[in-house]
């Protein structure tokens, strides 16, 4: 418990630098992998987060040393050369954009595991530690880490910051933003530039096998929660953030577990419970959403089968049994009595010893049910010149869709017919207002 104190209250200074670091470069890799995202190269920033490993080998191998800056360096050559070497292999040659992703990850990944080997084969005592690039090493950041890193991380921000607009063209509308004088390839560098650098800040705390994760997942949360850029960006840096305080915190509270990969387990953990949960895209909201609509449909088709009933003994109040609605709309019966009874609890209809019939709400509904169905058949017919025994399925979809504007304008366009294709009277409310149908309408 002390030890969770500790760390809680940041009084140890290795504790600091690494929960500030974290902090830095989950937000950092965040925002920008939200634009990753949205320009659907994913793939890229994965490839890029494995092709830096030979740069991080080259970089020692001059220097001799593992300081972050020149590793950062080395790290951000050999992810620039890994786009290049992409782009060159999409332009120049048949190969796809994945495939060359495939071939470009794995080569310089290689390269970049033979490196290493090499190195700890030397001998050399400077190289220890090094292999920690594979999976992070957060817990060993100093302050110099923490400096540079925060730096970049705070270019990054500011660059999202400052061409917010001209990044949200590029994501959505390239012709546009290129129509309106936007420098389309530069904009496009920048982005790659940016890219490339939050990934090589990101090595620090959760390795090359792993970066990915951390670039992309965020952002993929983070698309669930809303539909607007601006909001996406900030709820990306927040959920890279958390993920770097809890991966931290989880590392400090138990020394044996690492921070990168536990960063990117709480990642994944926020991605599942966006995908879960949020309010629009999540599955939990879809299956409500979609319970409610076929609740809803369910209602309006009894409600229309009891009116077509009402219609042709010409009295709506007329009472009939379940067989009968169930004879005159097939649907499983244990749902056609759980919709009356639905019904029921709402005012549409009553129930009497032989059976069930509408009330005067449930009248009007069924009415504009029924009024929705044959406005369609009639537009289908006019207008998509189809016969009378091809428009029913349409309408039987259409009419629970229809919003009352929607359905004033459409009745405006038809003229305001009386009958459907079928010569069945089109009811409208009182208050509509019926306008004679002209020749050149019918014709």
């Amino acid at each position: 418990m002390d030890t969770i104190l500790d760390a809680l209250m940041l009084s140890n200074p290795n504790v600091r630098y690494v929960v500030f670091g974290s902090v830095l470069l989950g937000c950092a890799a965040a925002v920008v992998g939200a634009f990753t995202v949205l320009r659907k190269r994913s793939l890229v920033g994965d490839a890029v987060a494995h092709s830096v490993l030979p740069g991080v080998c080259g970089a020692f191998l001059v220097t001799q040393t593992k300081h972050p800056l020149a590793l950062l360096i080395g790290a951000f050559i050999s992810g620039w050369l890994s786009l290049v070497v992409i782009d060159f292999i999409t332009r120049k040659t048949r190969v796809k954009e994945d495939s060359a992703i495939g071939i470009v990850l794995s080569v310089f990944f290689g390269a970049g595991i033979l490196m290493l080997t090499a190195i700890q084969q030397t001998g050399s005592a400077a190289q220890s530690g090094l292999d920690k690039f594979l999976f992070g090493k957060a817990a060993s950041m100093l302050l110099d880490d923490v400096m540079i890193f925060g730096g970049v991380a705070a270019l990054l921000i500011a660059i999202v910051a400052l061409f917010f607009k001209e990044f949200f063209l590029l994501s959505f509308d390239r012709d546009f933003a290129r129509v309106i004088g936007l420098r389309v390839p530069l904009l496009d560098l920048l982005l790659s530039t940016m890219t490339v650098l939050a990934v090589v800040v990101g090595i620090q705390a959760v390795g090359v096998v792993l970066m990915a994760a951390l670039l992309i997942t965020p952002a993929a949360a983070a698309r669930y929660w809303t539909e607007r850029l601006g909001i996406m960006v900030v709820l990306a840096g927040l959920f890279g953030m958390m993920a770097g305080v809890t991966g931290a915190y989880i590392s400090t509270a138990a020394p044996s577990m690492p921070t990168g990969p536990w960063i990117v387990v709480v990642t994944s953990v926020v991605f599942l419970l966006s995908v879960l949960f949020a309010p629009r895209r999540g599955v939990v909201a879809q299956a409500v959403r979609y319970k409610r609509n076929r609740t809803q449909i369910t209602d309006e088709n009894i409600l229309k089968a009891l009116y077509q009933m009402g219609e042709s003994a010409s009295e709506f109040t007329t009472v009939h049994s379940t067989e009968e609605i169930h004879g005159h709309r097939r649907m499983q019966l244990l749902t056609l009595q759980q919709g009356l009874a639905r019904l029921r609890r709402q005012g549409y209809v009553e129930h009497h010893h032989r059976g069930w019939c509408l009330t005067s709400e449930g009248i009007e509904r069924g009415k504009r049910v029924a009024r929705l169905h044959r406005l369609w058949e009639v537009y289908l017919s006019r207008h998509l010149h189809l016969a009378p025994d091809h428009v029913h399925d349409s309408a039987e979809s259409i009419e629970h869709i229809l919003t009352p504007e929607l359905e004033e304008q459409l009745a405006s366009e038809l003229n305001y017919p009386e009958v459907d294709p079928h010569n069945s009277p089109i009811p409208y409310r009182k208050k509509a207002k019926q306008k004679p149908e002209t020749g050149t309408r019918n014709a």
